[in-house]
């Protein structure tokens, strides 16, 4: 149970309806959402699996005459597709919540099947890890950075595009992604929603 009035995830003060909680309905909504984008056939699993097709100019050219593939030039998204990649991540958050009786293992087929067991069942039991598990933070932090690592090498290995925004409580310059839903300052830690970043003149009239 979490003891603190603030999210773990996005360190906004709770509802009154969400207290003892570890995330609010927000970031438990963000959670299951980046989750359920990774799952699937059109998932981005499966779609940074397409990525390593033979020929494909993100992997490197096949040599002419050749009749086996070139070596693939992207050895992250070799570490990503393989077993100790995403589906390993995902199984070791599967084992590590059944543990504390959220969840049941389950590692047996191909790689596509086994991540798409593993989200299946934390995303089962999501609302009652939310409410029970002690490390749910490091849960949401894993999985945005697999979802965001992902979106990124499927849309071509662009690195998302960032702006820079003054800190509210020292004045620090720092960025941010254009999609983020919110950044912490670098400087004094204070937490930016992306209210405040995108408007902070607006943000900063509604706190006072």
């Amino acid at each position: 149970m979490n003891e603190s009035p603030n999210c773990t995830v996005c360190s906004r003060e709770m509802w009154e309806d969400e207290l003892g909680r570890h995330a609010c309905r927000p970031c438990e909504r963000r959670i299951d959402d980046r989750l359920a984008a990774l799952a699937g056939p059109r998932g981005l699993y499966a779609r940074l699996c397409l990525r390593m097709e033979p020929g494909s100019r993100s992997m490197g050219e096949s040599v002419s005459g050749s009749s086996s593939p070139s070596i693939p030039a992207d050895l992250q998204i070799l570490d990503l597709t393989a077993s100790g990649g995403i589906v390993g991540t995902l199984e070791a958050w599967v084992a590590d919540w059944a543990t504390y009786g959220l969840a049941t293992c389950g590692t047996s087929g191909r790689l596509q099947h086994r991540v798409d067991q593993a989200i299946a069942t934390l995303r089962l039991n999501l609302s009652r890890a939310v409410e029970r598990h002690p490390a749910l933070d490091e849960f949401a932090r894993e999985v945005d950075g697999i979802w965001r690592t992902c979106s990124a090498l499927v849309a071509g290995g662009r690195e998302p595009v960032k702006a820079s925004v003054t800190c509210q409580a020292c004045g620090s310059v720092f960025k941010f992604g254009l999609f983020d839903d919110g950044a912490d300052c670098r400087s004094c830690g204070q937490h930016h929603t992306r209210v405040m970043l995108l408007q902070p003149h607006q943000a900063g009239a509604s706190a006072a």
